[in-house]
């Protein structure tokens, strides 16, 4: 899986977008075997938190200054929303920059191999819970529907997915929609 996803992520051409109006952010998209299947993190933000709260998220947020990448700031985040440490994470690559429509975040997510089983120490103060998903129920019938956005004030046609009682939208289902197009399965 991992070799796979690599090479696939190596030869795609990044979208990057440029927007200084924006606040720069990163996420981490950590997935792991088992069972036979690949799995994704997600987690669920508090009501507490001061953007996308009660979201369902990747883990990740906002560029700080001693972030010298926006990959140091998407494994900085992991660590403190979920305690995965960085030398757990095994960078396999990076998908195209999104946009939020909620609030004025520039997204750059990253694409990361995690060992399994894993012992996550969560953050109650940023998130509810971490919720762990097969791909194979993100790609099943039902799961993707559309969905409608407004981003810079018009209408824009998007996903969302559902599942376990949960959806997932906004920039996390757009980012999350481009990698299980990627995977092609």
């Amino acid at each position: 899986m991992k070799t796979r996803l690599k090479e696939l992520l190596d030869r795609r051409p990044k979208r990057r977008i440029a927007d200084a109006a924006r606040v720069p952010a990163a996420v981490l998209i950590p997935l792991y075997r088992d069972g036979g299947q690949c799995h994704v993190v997600f987690i669920k933000r508090t009501e507490t938190v001061k953007d996308h709260k009660g979201q369902i998220s990747f883990p990740g947020g906002s560029r700080e200054r001693g972030d010298e990448t926006l990959l140091d700031t998407a494994l900085r985040e992991a660590c403190e929303e979920i305690g995965l440490r960085p030398a757990d994470a095994e960078i396999l690559g990076e998908m195209d920059d999104e946009v939020t429509t909620t609030s004025n975040y520039l997204v750059t997510p990253f694409v990361a191999a995690i060992p399994w089983p894993y012992r996550f120490v969560v953050n109650g103060n940023e998130v509810a819970e971490i919720i762990e998903v097969p791909i194979p129920a993100l790609l099943a019938a039902g799961c993707r529907r559309p969905d409608t956005e407004v981003l810079d004030g018009r209408q824009v046609a998007s996903c969302a997915y559902h599942y376990g009682g949960r959806v997932i939208w906004g920039a996390t289902a757009r980012i999350l929609n481009k990698f299980l197009d990627m995977l092609d399965v």
